[in-house]
């Protein structure tokens, strides 16, 4: 199972798979990590289609923000999953996350073991 990751602070890269060591030596997953809302379109239009099945997307980024992101994949990647991470209690970007069609919204500090519990039920349905 491929999952993006999307979030401008690369320190992410880290925590990730400090996180999910277990799970990545397993070869249960695999992350890809894009440090920008452009680099992830780049990634995803230079890929198979069914590469990724999981986007995690902060939604506060310089240039394109998560939301702007999570629109164009629901459009031109409909298939896949997307799950908006913030650090902030905004209702105004849960409203906008669900009308884009987020499929789930979290809130930092990430709590990993509900997300493996979230992402390990995508790969199962």
């Amino acid at each position: 199972m491929k999952v993006m990751v999307v979030d401008d602070e690369e320190d992410i890269l880290f925590l990730f798979r400090q996180r999910f060591r277990r799970e990545i030596k397993k070869g249960q997953i695999e992350f890809q990590f894009a440090f920008s809302a452009q680099e992830a379109l780049d990634y995803l239009e230079s890929q198979d289609k069914n590469c990724i099945i999981l986007i995690l997307s902060d939604i506060n980024m310089p240039g394109m923000n998560g939301l702007e992101l999570l629109k164009i994949i629901k459009t031109q990647f409909p298939h896949l999953k997307v799950f908006m991470i913030t650090a902030y209690g905004d209702d105004e970007n849960y409203r906008l996350s669900l009308e884009y069609g987020a499929d789930d919204y979290i809130h930092k500090p990430v709590e990993f073991d509900k997300l493996k519990e979230k992402i390990f039920n995508i790969s199962t349905n």
